[in-house]
Protein backbone atom coordinates (compact mmCIF):
# COMPACT_ATOMS: atom_id res chain seq x y z
CA UNK A 1 0.00 0.00 0.00
CA UNK A 2 1.17 3.64 -1.01
CA UNK A 3 1.48 6.01 1.49
CA UNK A 4 2.02 9.76 1.70
CA UNK A 5 5.51 9.02 2.45
CA UNK A 6 6.00 6.14 -0.13
CA UNK A 7 6.97 7.18 -3.33
CA UNK A 8 4.28 5.85 -5.74
CA UNK A 9 5.69 3.48 -8.53
CA UNK A 10 8.31 4.79 -11.41
CA UNK A 11 8.07 3.76 -14.51
CA UNK A 12 10.73 5.38 -16.72
CA UNK A 13 8.92 6.51 -19.98
CA UNK A 14 12.04 5.70 -22.32
CA UNK A 15 12.06 8.06 -25.74
CA UNK A 16 13.02 5.32 -29.10
CA UNK A 17 16.84 6.22 -30.33
CA UNK A 18 16.69 9.13 -32.17
CA UNK A 19 16.77 8.84 -35.95
CA UNK A 20 19.20 11.87 -36.22
CA UNK A 21 18.38 14.54 -38.66
CA UNK A 22 19.76 13.30 -42.18
CA UNK A 23 20.72 16.49 -43.41
CA UNK A 24 23.98 16.64 -40.94
CA UNK A 25 25.38 13.87 -42.65
CA UNK A 26 28.22 14.01 -44.76
CA UNK A 27 28.18 10.54 -46.68
CA UNK A 28 30.92 11.61 -49.22
CA UNK A 29 34.04 10.45 -48.46
CA UNK A 30 36.21 13.77 -48.15
CA UNK A 31 39.25 12.05 -48.62
CA UNK A 32 43.37 13.99 -47.56
CA UNK A 33 43.96 17.26 -47.95
CA UNK A 34 47.38 18.18 -47.79
CA UNK A 35 46.50 22.26 -47.34
CA UNK A 36 44.79 21.40 -44.14
CA UNK A 37 46.70 18.54 -43.04
CA UNK A 38 49.61 21.09 -42.93
CA UNK A 39 47.64 23.52 -41.26
CA UNK A 40 46.39 20.95 -38.92
CA UNK A 41 50.28 19.97 -37.49
CA UNK A 42 51.33 23.70 -37.80
CA UNK A 43 48.37 24.47 -35.28
CA UNK A 44 48.80 21.51 -33.50
CA UNK A 45 52.46 22.58 -32.48
CA UNK A 46 51.55 25.98 -31.97
CA UNK A 47 48.72 25.66 -29.50
CA UNK A 48 50.63 22.28 -27.70
CA UNK A 49 47.55 20.13 -28.52
CA UNK A 50 46.70 16.78 -28.85
CA UNK A 51 43.80 15.59 -31.43
CA UNK A 52 41.67 12.21 -30.02
CA UNK A 53 39.73 10.61 -32.43
CA UNK A 54 37.42 7.85 -31.66
CA UNK A 55 37.12 4.33 -33.22
CA UNK A 56 34.17 5.28 -35.42
CA UNK A 57 35.66 8.42 -36.72
CA UNK A 58 35.79 9.63 -40.80
CA UNK A 59 39.56 7.58 -41.97
CA UNK A 60 41.00 11.10 -42.86
CA UNK A 61 40.33 11.99 -39.27
CA UNK A 62 41.47 9.04 -38.16
CA UNK A 63 45.07 9.44 -39.68
CA UNK A 64 45.80 12.63 -38.27
CA UNK A 65 45.23 11.71 -34.82
CA UNK A 66 47.71 11.20 -31.99
CA UNK A 67 45.45 8.45 -30.40
CA UNK A 68 42.56 6.36 -32.15
CA UNK A 69 40.40 4.19 -29.89
CA UNK A 70 37.39 3.57 -28.03
CA UNK A 71 36.30 5.09 -24.91
CA UNK A 72 38.03 4.08 -22.40
CA UNK A 73 40.90 3.73 -24.08
CA UNK A 74 41.08 7.71 -24.89
CA UNK A 75 39.38 8.07 -21.44
CA UNK A 76 42.60 6.80 -19.93
CA UNK A 77 44.53 9.20 -22.85
CA UNK A 78 42.76 12.47 -21.69
CA UNK A 79 43.50 11.68 -18.35
CA UNK A 80 47.48 11.44 -18.84
CA UNK A 81 48.08 14.09 -21.63
CA UNK A 82 50.53 16.89 -21.14
CA UNK A 83 49.17 19.25 -23.80
CA UNK A 84 47.31 22.58 -23.33
CA UNK A 85 44.42 21.86 -25.93
CA UNK A 86 42.71 18.21 -26.18
CA UNK A 87 40.84 18.21 -29.68
CA UNK A 88 37.75 15.37 -29.24
CA UNK A 89 37.50 13.82 -33.25
CA UNK A 90 34.58 12.08 -31.74
CA UNK A 91 30.97 13.11 -30.06
CA UNK A 92 29.67 15.63 -27.18
CA UNK A 93 29.79 13.23 -24.41
CA UNK A 94 33.85 12.52 -24.74
CA UNK A 95 34.35 15.86 -25.22
CA UNK A 96 32.46 16.35 -21.64
CA UNK A 97 34.62 13.16 -20.26
CA UNK A 98 37.84 14.61 -21.45
CA UNK A 99 36.65 18.50 -19.70
CA UNK A 100 36.10 16.10 -16.58
CA UNK A 101 39.08 14.76 -16.29
CA UNK A 102 41.22 18.08 -17.60
CA UNK A 103 39.72 21.22 -15.76
CA UNK A 104 42.38 23.30 -16.48
CA UNK A 105 42.83 22.18 -20.13
CA UNK A 106 40.61 23.32 -23.14
CA UNK A 107 38.62 20.87 -25.04
CA UNK A 108 37.52 21.47 -28.21
CA UNK A 109 34.87 19.41 -29.94
CA UNK A 110 34.90 20.74 -33.92
CA UNK A 111 31.74 20.61 -34.33
CA UNK A 112 28.79 20.73 -31.34
CA UNK A 113 26.00 19.10 -33.30
CA UNK A 114 27.94 15.50 -33.02
CA UNK A 115 26.01 14.25 -29.90
CA UNK A 116 24.71 11.03 -29.25
CA UNK A 117 21.38 9.01 -29.61
CA UNK A 118 22.03 6.56 -26.70
CA UNK A 119 22.60 9.33 -24.45
CA UNK A 120 19.33 11.49 -25.50
CA UNK A 121 17.44 8.09 -23.78
CA UNK A 122 18.66 9.35 -20.21
CA UNK A 123 18.47 12.26 -18.12
CA UNK A 124 19.59 13.41 -14.83
CA UNK A 125 16.54 13.41 -13.19
CA UNK A 126 15.54 9.69 -14.70
CA UNK A 127 18.45 8.78 -12.79
CA UNK A 128 17.51 10.88 -9.52
CA UNK A 129 14.10 9.10 -9.73
CA UNK A 130 15.07 5.46 -10.52
CA UNK A 131 17.44 5.49 -7.13
CA UNK A 132 14.57 6.70 -5.14
CA UNK A 133 12.45 3.48 -6.21
CA UNK A 134 15.99 1.48 -5.39
CA UNK A 135 16.96 2.69 -1.65
CA UNK A 136 20.96 1.30 -1.38
CA UNK A 137 21.46 0.71 -5.30
CA UNK A 138 24.41 1.36 -7.35
CA UNK A 139 24.17 3.19 -10.51
CA UNK A 140 26.75 2.00 -12.79
CA UNK A 141 26.19 4.32 -15.95
CA UNK A 142 27.88 3.45 -19.94
CA UNK A 143 30.21 6.60 -20.68
CA UNK A 144 28.09 7.13 -23.28
CA UNK A 145 25.98 9.71 -21.11
CA UNK A 146 25.81 13.15 -20.50
CA UNK A 147 27.97 14.78 -17.47
CA UNK A 148 24.52 15.52 -15.70
CA UNK A 149 23.83 11.77 -15.82
CA UNK A 150 27.53 10.82 -14.83
CA UNK A 151 27.37 13.11 -11.91
CA UNK A 152 24.23 10.96 -10.38
CA UNK A 153 26.07 7.92 -11.38
CA UNK A 154 28.37 5.54 -8.83
CA UNK A 155 30.30 4.20 -11.39
CA UNK A 156 31.31 4.21 -15.19
CA UNK A 157 31.85 1.91 -17.25
CA UNK A 158 33.06 0.99 -21.28
CA UNK A 159 31.71 -1.82 -23.46
CA UNK A 160 35.25 -3.14 -22.48
CA UNK A 161 35.30 -3.18 -19.01
CA UNK A 162 31.44 -3.63 -17.78
CA UNK A 163 31.53 -6.91 -16.85
CA UNK A 164 34.64 -6.27 -14.65
CA UNK A 165 32.77 -3.40 -13.31
CA UNK A 166 29.65 -5.47 -12.11
CA UNK A 167 31.66 -7.72 -10.91
CA UNK A 168 33.69 -5.82 -8.37
CA UNK A 169 30.26 -4.82 -7.11
CA UNK A 170 29.05 -6.27 -3.82
CA UNK A 171 26.95 -9.30 -4.55
CA UNK A 172 24.11 -7.96 -2.17
CA UNK A 173 23.49 -4.70 -3.34
CA UNK A 174 20.95 -3.84 -6.34
CA UNK A 175 22.65 -2.56 -9.77
CA UNK A 176 20.95 -0.27 -11.73
CA UNK A 177 22.42 -0.40 -15.25
CA UNK A 178 22.02 2.50 -18.07
CA UNK A 179 21.24 3.26 -20.39
CA UNK A 180 22.13 0.50 -23.36
CA UNK A 181 19.70 -2.87 -22.66
CA UNK A 182 22.03 -4.49 -25.11
CA UNK A 183 25.42 -3.80 -23.42
CA UNK A 184 23.07 -4.78 -20.11
CA UNK A 185 21.97 -8.26 -21.02
CA UNK A 186 25.41 -9.12 -22.30
CA UNK A 187 27.09 -7.91 -18.47
CA UNK A 188 24.13 -10.17 -17.21
CA UNK A 189 24.83 -13.44 -19.31
CA UNK A 190 28.52 -13.04 -18.87
CA UNK A 191 28.57 -12.34 -14.82
CA UNK A 192 25.42 -14.34 -13.86
CA UNK A 193 23.98 -11.67 -11.94
CA UNK A 194 20.74 -9.53 -12.34
CA UNK A 195 20.67 -6.19 -13.61
CA UNK A 196 18.07 -3.25 -12.92
CA UNK A 197 18.08 -2.11 -16.38
CA UNK A 198 17.62 0.96 -18.63
CA UNK A 199 16.37 0.88 -21.70
CA UNK A 200 17.91 2.58 -23.98
CA UNK A 201 19.88 2.30 -27.21
CA UNK A 202 22.20 3.58 -30.09
CA UNK A 203 20.32 4.08 -33.18
CA UNK A 204 23.49 2.91 -35.59
CA UNK A 205 23.48 -0.92 -33.35
CA UNK A 206 19.85 -1.39 -33.09
CA UNK A 207 19.62 -1.17 -36.56
CA UNK A 208 21.85 -3.92 -37.20
CA UNK A 209 19.90 -6.84 -38.09
CA UNK A 210 20.49 -10.84 -38.18
CA UNK A 211 19.83 -10.91 -41.40
CA UNK A 212 22.59 -8.18 -42.21
CA UNK A 213 24.89 -10.60 -40.61
CA UNK A 214 23.80 -13.65 -42.53
CA UNK A 215 23.88 -12.16 -45.50
CA UNK A 216 27.86 -11.54 -45.28
CA UNK A 217 28.14 -14.90 -43.97
CA UNK A 218 26.52 -16.09 -46.63
CA UNK A 219 29.68 -14.15 -49.24
CA UNK A 220 32.28 -14.89 -46.85
CA UNK A 221 31.33 -18.37 -45.06
CA UNK A 222 35.05 -18.61 -43.63
CA UNK A 223 34.92 -15.25 -42.23
CA UNK A 224 34.83 -15.58 -38.12
CA UNK A 225 32.19 -12.32 -36.58
CA UNK A 226 33.27 -9.59 -34.75
CA UNK A 227 30.35 -8.54 -32.87
CA UNK A 228 29.96 -5.37 -30.60
CA UNK A 229 28.05 -6.01 -27.83
CA UNK A 230 25.56 -2.93 -27.91
CA UNK A 231 24.39 -4.63 -31.31
CA UNK A 232 20.59 -5.22 -31.32
CA UNK A 233 20.79 -9.00 -33.01
CA UNK A 234 23.38 -9.94 -30.69
CA UNK A 235 20.87 -12.21 -28.32
CA UNK A 236 19.71 -13.56 -31.52
CA UNK A 237 23.14 -14.63 -32.95
CA UNK A 238 24.13 -16.06 -29.77
CA UNK A 239 20.77 -18.42 -30.52
CA UNK A 240 21.71 -19.34 -33.37
CA UNK A 241 25.73 -19.49 -32.73
CA UNK A 242 26.37 -20.21 -29.03
CA UNK A 243 29.72 -20.26 -29.66
CA UNK A 244 30.15 -16.51 -30.88
CA UNK A 245 31.87 -14.27 -28.62
CA UNK A 246 31.43 -10.64 -28.21
CA UNK A 247 33.97 -8.09 -28.05
CA UNK A 248 34.42 -4.08 -27.34
CA UNK A 249 36.01 -2.54 -30.06
CA UNK A 250 39.38 -2.83 -28.56
CA UNK A 251 38.86 -6.54 -28.19
CA UNK A 252 38.30 -6.56 -31.74
CA UNK A 253 41.62 -5.32 -32.42
CA UNK A 254 43.17 -7.99 -29.94
CA UNK A 255 41.12 -10.72 -31.24
CA UNK A 256 41.76 -10.20 -35.46
CA UNK A 257 45.50 -10.05 -34.20
CA UNK A 258 45.78 -13.39 -32.19
CA UNK A 259 43.35 -15.29 -34.52
CA UNK A 260 43.74 -17.84 -37.53
CA UNK A 261 40.86 -16.61 -39.78
CA UNK A 262 41.75 -14.06 -42.37
CA UNK A 263 38.71 -12.32 -42.67
CA UNK A 264 36.50 -10.82 -40.53
CA UNK A 265 32.76 -9.52 -40.46
CA UNK A 266 32.75 -6.36 -38.32
CA UNK A 267 29.49 -5.93 -36.79
CA UNK A 268 29.34 -2.51 -35.26
CA UNK A 269 29.79 0.99 -37.16
CA UNK A 270 31.55 1.21 -39.80
CA UNK A 271 34.67 3.58 -38.73
CA UNK A 272 35.91 0.58 -36.77
CA UNK A 273 36.78 -1.04 -40.06
CA UNK A 274 39.36 1.84 -40.81
CA UNK A 275 41.33 1.33 -37.64
CA UNK A 276 41.31 -2.86 -37.72
CA UNK A 277 42.94 -2.26 -41.36
CA UNK A 278 45.25 0.22 -39.98
CA UNK A 279 46.54 -1.93 -36.72
CA UNK A 280 45.74 -5.42 -38.57
CA UNK A 281 46.98 -4.41 -42.42
CA UNK A 282 47.55 -8.15 -43.27
CA UNK A 283 43.63 -9.42 -42.94
CA UNK A 284 40.45 -8.43 -44.03
CA UNK A 285 37.78 -7.02 -42.75
CA UNK A 286 34.43 -6.38 -44.16
CA UNK A 287 31.59 -4.26 -42.79
CA UNK A 288 28.26 -5.52 -41.33
CA UNK A 289 26.37 -3.25 -42.88
CA UNK A 290 27.24 0.07 -44.81
CA UNK A 291 24.37 1.42 -43.09
CA UNK A 292 25.61 0.85 -39.87
CA UNK A 293 27.34 4.97 -40.01
CA UNK A 294 26.57 7.29 -37.15
CA UNK A 295 26.16 10.17 -38.43
CA UNK A 296 26.99 12.46 -35.29
CA UNK A 297 30.57 10.90 -35.85
CA UNK A 298 30.81 11.81 -39.51
CA UNK A 299 29.97 15.43 -38.54
CA UNK A 300 33.80 15.94 -37.72
CA UNK A 301 36.14 16.82 -40.79
CA UNK A 302 39.43 17.94 -41.41
CA UNK A 303 38.54 21.46 -41.60
CA UNK A 304 36.54 21.51 -38.72
CA UNK A 305 39.61 19.62 -36.99
CA UNK A 306 41.64 23.01 -38.45
CA UNK A 307 39.12 25.36 -37.45
CA UNK A 308 38.79 24.01 -34.24
CA UNK A 309 43.00 24.56 -33.32
CA UNK A 310 42.92 28.01 -35.08
CA UNK A 311 40.08 29.56 -33.38
CA UNK A 312 40.21 27.85 -29.99
CA UNK A 313 36.36 26.97 -30.48
CA UNK A 314 33.78 25.57 -30.01
CA UNK A 315 35.19 24.81 -26.35
CA UNK A 316 33.30 21.97 -23.70
CA UNK A 317 33.33 23.06 -20.68
CA UNK A 318 31.28 21.30 -17.27
CA UNK A 319 30.12 23.13 -14.64
CA UNK A 320 32.75 22.31 -11.16
CA UNK A 321 30.02 21.72 -9.27
CA UNK A 322 28.94 18.48 -11.69
CA UNK A 323 32.26 17.92 -12.61
CA UNK A 324 33.29 17.60 -9.32
CA UNK A 325 30.49 14.71 -8.89
CA UNK A 326 30.94 13.50 -12.38
CA UNK A 327 34.64 12.48 -11.67
CA UNK A 328 33.78 9.94 -8.82
CA UNK A 329 32.24 7.36 -11.31
CA UNK A 330 34.49 7.84 -13.98
CA UNK A 331 38.24 7.56 -11.23
CA UNK A 332 36.38 4.41 -10.07
CA UNK A 333 36.00 3.05 -13.48
CA UNK A 334 39.77 3.59 -14.29
CA UNK A 335 40.98 2.59 -11.30
CA UNK A 336 39.16 -1.00 -11.77
CA UNK A 337 40.16 -1.24 -15.35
Amino acid sequence: MTTPDTPAPYHPVVPPAQTPNRDLLQLEVLGDDPQLIEEIGRLRQERNAVILAHNYQRPEVQRIADFVGDSLGLSRQAARTDADVIVFAGVHFMAETAAILNPGKTVLLPDLRAGCSLADTLTAQDIRAWKAQHPGGLVVTYVNTTADVKAESDYCCTSGNAVQIVESLPADVPVLFAPDRFLAAHVMRQTGRHLHVWQGACHVHEAIRPEDIAHQQGAYPDAELLIHPECGCSSRILASQPDVQLYSTEGMIHRAKASAAQTFIVVTETGMVTRLEHDVPDKTFIPVSRTACCEYMKMITLRGVRDALRDLSPRVTVPEAVRAQALRPIERMLAIG
